[in-house]
């Protein structure tokens, strides 16, 4: 029975392409291991990153209090002005901005990671729901009111973001660029100052959220229409920057009393609306029309308290309307508050979890739907201030929360009189700040041309048509960036320099790009090509299929120019030649000149930048082997430096490299697309000769290698590498002819690695 079993197995070894002893390579159970050691101890853990206030809450105490109630009263100043103006963008009543500014700061500091962060209603997502209001009622009038359209995009977007976080895909958000984002926000800046400038002015007649140009022109048409809203408007957009530009000197000319002046600046917003309302009232009051109109647009009746608690009404239909609108919101509302958490957590020393802050941003906008909230994300003014304010944790939420409960139940009555250009000041105060600063917009073009070009596209694209088209010109234009680099990568062929120091006469070799590269090294350096005979290449990316082709026509044309042939084709007829060698020119001696070139003997891959390989790649490197091997008419040693992944390793094993076999004796196709079956023989089972033998015997028994010795020729560097290929052409040399069908030979250096 147990010769049956054996049998049985030998013979699907056999079926498969199993080699009888098989290279020790890794396995899928040694990567199963590596994923989770202890499932359980992991989902008790998963579970308690779900909350980050756990980790932190215990340790509470009052030092962290005073800046939390610093901070969270200071952007709670802040935040109910800039709700107020943003619903307005969003074509909503201004009251659904302090429901979005509640529930965001609130929900926000139980499952953040940032101590930085204030979620509530921003400007550019506020653009994005009035575009998605306009859309739906154009093509359903009268179906379904503005606030329940906000809600439900806020419901399933914040869901869809909550799923995100949850199965932890976070990463899918590092495939946008900043220049990309950065494009895109600074295009949303312009078109939302653009769209505000004529309730800054008071000028009507004209659609304001038309393309940004088109406003722009019609904002200078209609100059002479403008009315007295332009007298609070100015006054008001004037007096914010006054104040900034002000506190900002006082505080570089007397530093000690610098946080004095920041708050008083902080509270610019606050008090121009403020100074701005009162002169509303006191102008507005005995100035009623028959009609009920008022000679300025005021915000007038603001409901007091949450009018719109409850479950939120999600209508399938609608849903159904809003479909080719939610991947615009969805990215808008992770892609910003991404950005900004990254940035503060650098900007404070600190690492946030993406994936969590989905979450939290998620859980926000679903519960935020059952007070009315619409899409609520990340402010980068209001995080900046509440950075700079001395926030401690996230906790200081609360305290902004409870200013905006204050609002909501105490203020309302006054929020009648605020006059409509004062927000719209207040607006493109805060908005004007994300437009990109000419020296960044320098450092892209410093960094990257090409992403500069990205950046410049997504501008143009938003002011030029809308929002959504800028985002997915500048997502779609990295993208298609991020494919090209991945397909046309970066290879060298390398040469020697040798280093010498002067104190204690250390003798160092590194190896770089035989072609000189511009800044890369001196003028004056001179760089030694290696052996003849030995060709080093270094390949700067995974081997994949998209770029795996580039390796093989640099390889193989390189060969066929400065390598010998093994078979002198000067005497064979021109009918007995493939059809695609045109043979020598007239005039010219082939063979001499065939001659005067050297034998190749090794190649040299350099796997330092090659994180990854796929089977196509594998594919491709037999290719090669093969062809360059037919060119040669001999064995070709391929000698592999820096493979620090097992499953490179694993991989480059399966095609029969490393081992020190012949390619006779290793696979011809890895996994053939269309498999041939006209006669072609399984490779046989590599038994050392006794070439092969003498060659890896001259590895000294006494002394070790670093590298497991079923792969010779894989090398923990690249100078082991060279300096094996390299003795193998002296050992070549040494030899008589018919040793050009030895094995590898394997050198051993002095510090007693390969």
């Amino acid at each position: 029975m147990v010769m049956l079993v054996e049998k049985a197995k030998s013979f699907g070894k056999r079926v498969i392409g199993q080699p009888e002893e098989p290279v020790p390579v890794v396995s899928i159970k040694d990567w199963v291991g590596n994923v989770s050691s202890n499932p359980k101890r992991d989902a008790l853990r998963y579970v308690e990153s779900l909350f980050p206030i756990v980790g932190w809450i215990t340790r509470y105490n009052f030092g962290w209090l005073y800046g939390d109630v610093v901070a969270g009263l200071t952007v709670g100043m802040v935040v109910v002005p800039q709700s107020m103006s943003y619903a307005q963008i969003a074509t909503l009543p201004t009251q659904y901005g302090l429901y979005s500014a509640f529930v965001g700061v609130l929900i926000y500091c139980l499952f953040a990671t940032s101590k930085d962060v204030s979620i509530g209603p921003v400007a550019v997502m506020s653009l994005t729901v009035s575009r998605i209001i306009a859309n739906v009622n154009e093509h359903h009038p009268d179906v379904w009111p503005g606030p329940q359209i906000a809600t439900t995009v806020a419901f399933i977007c914040g869901f869809i973001v909550l799923c995100i976080g949850l199965l932890r895909l976070g990463w899918l958000v590092e495939f946008i660029p900043a220049p990309a984002v950065s494009g895109f926000m600074t295009g949303s800046a312009i078109n939302i100052v653009a769209g505000q400038v004529p309730g800054l002015l008071g000028e009507t007649g004209f659609d304001t959220r038309a393309a940004t140009y088109k406003v722009i022109i019609n904002c200078f048409k209609f100059l002479p229409v403008t009315k007295l809203d332009a007298a609070f408007g100015i006054t008001g957009l004037v007096s914010l920057y006054l104040i900034r530009i002000i506190c900002d000197q006082l505080g570089k000319r007397y530093p000690r009393k610098q946080r004095l002046f920041f708050f008083l600046s902080v509270f610019r917003n606050a008090f121009v609306i403020v100074v701005l309302t009162i002169a509303s009232w006191l102008y507005c009051r005995h100035r009623k029309s028959k009609s009920g109109k008022y000679p300025i647009k005021i915000l007038q009746t603001v409901p007091r308290g949450f009018q719109h608690v409850g479950p939120p009404t999600i209508d399938p239909a609608l849903v159904s309307a809003l479909a080719g609108e939610l991947p615009v919101a969805t990215i808008i509302l992770l892609l910003e508050h991404i950005a900004i958490s990254k940035s503060f957590g650098r900007l404070n020393g600190y690492k946030i979890n993406p994936n969590q802050e989905l979450i939290a941003i998620g859980v926000t906008n679903t519960v935020g739907t059952v007070f009315g909230a619409y899409p609520a994300t990340g402010s980068f003014s209001r995080s900046a201030l509440k950075s700079k304010s001395g926030v401690r944790t996230p906790a200081a939420g609360i305290l902004t929360a409870i200013v905006v409960i204050v609002a909501l139940y105490g203020l309302t009555p006054a929020f009648f009189w605020i006059p409509s250009a004062g927000l719209s000041a207040v607006v493109i105060h805060a908005v004007a700040d994300l437009v990109a600063s000419p020296r960044q917009v320098y450092a892209f073009w410093r960094v990257s041309p090409l992403e500069f070009v990205i950046w410049l596209a997504a501008v143009l694209v938003t002011v030029f048509t809308t929002i959504e088209n800028g985002i997915y010109t500048s997502i779609c234009a990295s993208l298609a960036l991020l494919l090209v680099r991945i397909a046309h990568p970066r290879g060298y062929f390398l040469g020697k320099v040798t280093l010498h120091t002067e104190k204690n006469s250390v003798v160092r070799e590194v190896f770089v790009p035989l072609t000189q590269r511009p800044g890369v090294l001196h003028p004056a350096v001179k760089v030694e090509p290696p052996s003849p005979g030995v060709i080093v290449y270094r390949f700067e990316e995974s081997a994949l299929y998209p770029n795996i082709s580039l390796l093989n026509d640099a390889l193989v044309e390189h060969v066929k120019q400065n390598m010998r042939r093994g078979k002198d084709m000067s005497q064979v007829k021109m009918s007995d030649r493939p059809w695609n060698d045109p043979g020598p020119r007239p005039g010219r001696d082939e063979n001499a000149e065939n001659l005067q070139k050297p034998v190749l003997h090794s190649i040299v891959l350099d796997f330092s930048g090659v994180s990854h390989i796929d089977t196509t790649a594998v594919q491709a490197l037999i290719d090669t082997r093969n062809e360059v091997e037919r060119w040669a008419d001999k064995h070709i040693e391929f000698h592999f430096a820096t493979i620090l992944s097992p499953w490179i390793r694993r991989a480059l094993v399966a095609g029969g490299f490393g081992t020190g076999a012949p390619s006779s004796h290793g696979p011809t196709e890895v996994a053939p697309v269309v498999p041939y079956r006209g006669g072609r023989t399984q490779p046989q089972t590599h038994d050392k000769t006794l070439s092969d033998i003498e060659a890896i015997e001259e590895i000294s028994e006494a002394e070790s290698s670093i590298v497991p010795q079923d792969t010779p020729y894989f090398h923990f560097d690249l100078i082991s590498a060279v300096r094996a290929a390299e003795a193998g052409v002296l050992a070549g040399e040494r030899s008589y002819p018919s040793s050009l069908q030895k094995g590898p030979s394997v050198t051993q250096t002095e510090d007693g690695t390969d």
